[in-house]
């Protein structure tokens, strides 16, 4: 799985908690004074995952104010900027003379090599957690004009629309299900991160022009992509309908799949037959017609699904299920003789 560090508060007794965390900061991230109402019993909890060009932290922690100085930043500037999803809770950043309110599933942005405060609070007063995950982005990994990326700081940004919507979809599946993903993703997912910040941010600045040109193919890659996964039951979805959803000509979308060594088309019949051969082999599913299974992920045409599921897979759907309802049909049988012979 993806490496995974973490570091979690209750594992020593409440009166050293605090001070464990403020060494953890200390270390991992960027010095800063933290004021919390909860000194003396803080839980809580920090996940690392490095993801090549940048890393991925998710905290849960009490109520809290951050401050970094101007001092602070002297002592130690590792050169990176910040940005910050709320997933709990309710905060506000400032930086630079620009305060925001920031709300559960909105982004925050700064420059770690400045000054900034930073406030997080908790909005359930029966569980005083606040939640959060943090991109950190090296100066000299972000593709954009630094002389530009001022008009950003201490600002609010949506993870509930548009690419804010998919970076934050992005950052919640990576942190919360790591162990999908293999040791060797991790740059890949790196790259993958660092695109969709990057043409967010390029977005926000108003300068989508100054993101490089294979980034923004890249994001847009990843946006249609991802429109795909979650419109597989749709029968109607094809090429065309994928192009006019992002906004774009069909020539344009089938460029962006040259470089995948791969067509709109075969993307989406690839990905169908793919859920298709997994319902048809979970156990659970098995009294579900094949047809019922075909139709759920797009193919309502009954001849065809057959014609192309062979063509990919080498059998018959029906096959296909039958095959792998075998070994556990020998299974079942050798409990039943051993089950039999132990009651005789």
């Amino acid at each position: 799985m993806l490496p995974r560090d973490s570091i979690d508060t209750t594992v020593l007794p409440p009166g050293e908690r605090f001070g464990m965390w403020l060494d953890l900061i200390a270390r991992t991230s960027v010095p800063v004074r933290i004021h919390s109402g909860h000194s003396d019993d803080f839980a809580a909890r920090a996940d690392f995952i490095g993801l090549g060009p940048i890393e991925l932290v998710q905290y849960e922690y009490p109520s809290l104010d951050v401050t970094r100085t101007r001092k602070l930043v002297r002592q130690s500037d590792r050169e990176l900027y910040i940005l910050a999803l709320t997933t709990g809770g309710i905060g506000a950043s400032s930086q630079d003379g620009r305060r925001s309110e920031i709300l559960t599933g909105e982004f925050t942005f700064y420059d770690a090599s400045r000054p900034h405060d930073v406030r997080h609070h908790a909005t359930e007063p029966e569980r005083d957690q606040a939640s959060s995950i943090i991109t950190m982005i090296p100066h000299a990994a972000l593709p954009l004009p630094p002389q530009r990326m001022a008009a950003l700081y201490g600002g609010r940004m949506s993870g509930s629309e548009g690419i804010g919507a998919l970076l934050a979809q992005f950052l919640l599946r990576v942190t919360g299900h790591s162990e999908q993903y293999h040791a060797d993703d991790a740059g890949r997912l790196g790259t993958v991160g660092l695109d969709l910040a990057t043409t967010m941010l390029g977005r926000h600045l108003a300068a989508e022009d100054a993101v490089p040109t294979e980034v923004r193919r890249r994001a847009l890659l990843t946006q249609v992509q991802s429109y795909v996964h979650r419109h597989l039951g749709d029968a109607t979805l094809g090429p065309q309908v994928v192009a006019d959803a992002h906004h774009i000509s069909l020539r344009t979308l089938h460029r962006l799949f040259e470089s995948e060594n791969s067509t709109v088309a075969s993307y989406i019949r690839d990905l169908r037959l793919a859920r298709c051969r997994r319902d048809l082999t979970d156990p659970t599913l098995r009294t579900q017609p094949v047809q019922v299974i075909a139709t759920r992920w797009g193919f309502g045409d009954k001849a065809h699904f057959s014609r192309v599921f062979r063509a990919a897979y080498g059998m018959s759907p029906q096959a296909c299920r039958d095959g792998n309802a075998l070994p556990a049909l020998a299974v079942n049988r050798l409990a039943s003789r051993v089950n039999s012979s132990g009651s005789d």
